[in-house]
């Protein structure tokens, strides 16, 4: 049964990017129906005039920043949105995940403070905010092997590149605008190889919580690339705590551990941090020495590829007070697949930019024993 949205007036989709392809902005409607329906609300156009007496939950299509600003919306608390609100910009990126090299230059509302609570969750390199400190960082994790130079706003891995020698890099920030690397950042970190990556979340609407562990799958798109392809995510009624009673490999248990530590550093040192949605790649990998290293790659607090499985899995924990346990997937297929008779359709059809698409979640598996 859907939670009694009393306080709520309606679930609005909050699109803030300046352009959101077709599929993205289908399955995001799509979100929205089913967030409403748990709260017990409608959906309604973001376009439709708001009262005084309106207070929406919203469905922000990015992390959003700026506490004050977004305040004026209702936005306060995680009881208001599905996604979630930084300070500052670099907040809402992987530029978190690293600290800066010796007297770098640095974005208003910047902490070293996260990074040195949270360092052992997270793998070795520098973020920084300009060209002279990417040649210093690079330098100085040069010396122990090849690095990844990581541009903090691009999805899913694009825009990466390995370099092995300081040279290789001048190509690379010939094309960085140094205004935009001044507020956003770039990452500069140790390569891993024989890489396993893993998402670690937490999603908290309507009075319910549930956590996941799980892995990501890659597909080809039309023209052969390899692209995201879905997640397939074990999800339980509860929080972290609740996640780790699962029997569990070492290595997924240290990942659990190492997203919580993440959390909690984020918690602790960036002010009016707020997110219902939490989700966090881990990687695992051996690095140039041959030492098998595990740590937070980034974080996402806002809804991501995941996002409706964690839909279906909210969906079966309301229906049924004693369900402890779902697996729950997402797929992306490219081309005119044969659906499971299971799948909830997200999307289907030629998007203008990726061509034929399908966009489904599944959930299977349904546990009761606590």
């Amino acid at each position: 049964m859907p939670a009694a949205c009393d306080s709520k007036t309606g679930v609005v989709l909050l699109d803030t990017r300046e352009h959101t392809p077709d599929h993205e902005h289908a399955a995001h409607l799509k979100l929205a129906d089913g967030l409403a329906q748990l709260l017990g609300c409608p959906r309604l156009d973001p376009a439709a005039p708001a009262t005084a007496a309106d207070r929406y939950y919203y469905v922000p299509t990015e992390t959003l920043v700026d506490p004050q600003r977004h305040a004026a919306l209702g936005i306060r608390t995680e009881q208001d949105l599905f996604g979630g609100l930084v300070a500052y910009p670099y907040m809402a990126t992987k530029a978190i995940s690293h600290p800066l090299p010796a007297d770098a230059s640095f974005p208003p509302g910047w902490t070293d403070a996260f990074a040195l609570q949270a360092s052992d969750a997270l793998l070795r390199g520098y973020t920084v905010f300009s060209k002279t400190d990417a040649r210093t960082a690079a330098r100085l994790l040069l010396l122990d092997g090849p690095v990844r130079i990581k541009p903090v706003l691009a999805c899913a891995g694009r825009g990466q590149q390995v370099i092995d020698t300081a040279d290789a890099l001048e190509p690379l920030l010939a094309d960085m605008d140094d205004q935009a690397l001044a507020v956003w950042g770039l990452v500069l970190e140790e390569d891993l190889s024989e890489v396993q990556t893993f998402s670690v979340g937490q999603v908290r609407v309507a009075g319910l919580t549930c956590s996941y562990h799980g892995t990501q799958q890659l597909t080809h798109d039309h023209q052969g690339t390899e692209v995201y392809g879905g997640s397939d995510l074990i999800v339980v009624r509860g929080d972290y705590q609740a996640l780790l009673q699962l029997p569990l490999e070492d290595h997924l248990r240290l990942a659990i551990n190492q997203a919580m530590a993440y959390e909690r550093a984020a918690e602790q040192h960036f002010p009016g941090f707020v997110a219902s949605r939490r989700n966090y790649d881990i990687a695992r990998g051996t690095t140039a020495q041959g030492h098998v290293r595990s740590g937070v790659l980034e974080q996402s607090w806002r809804l991501g590829g995941a996002s409706s499985a964690e839909l279906l899995a909210l969906q079966a924990f309301a229906d049924d007070p004693a369900l402890q346990r779902v697996r729950a997937s997402t797929h992306e297929v490219f081309g005119t697949p044969d659906l499971p008779t299971d799948a909830t359709l997200f999307y289907q059809g030629i998007d203008s930019e990726l061509g034929q698409l399908s966009k489904y979640a599944r959930i299977r598996e349904h546990d009761h024993s606590e």
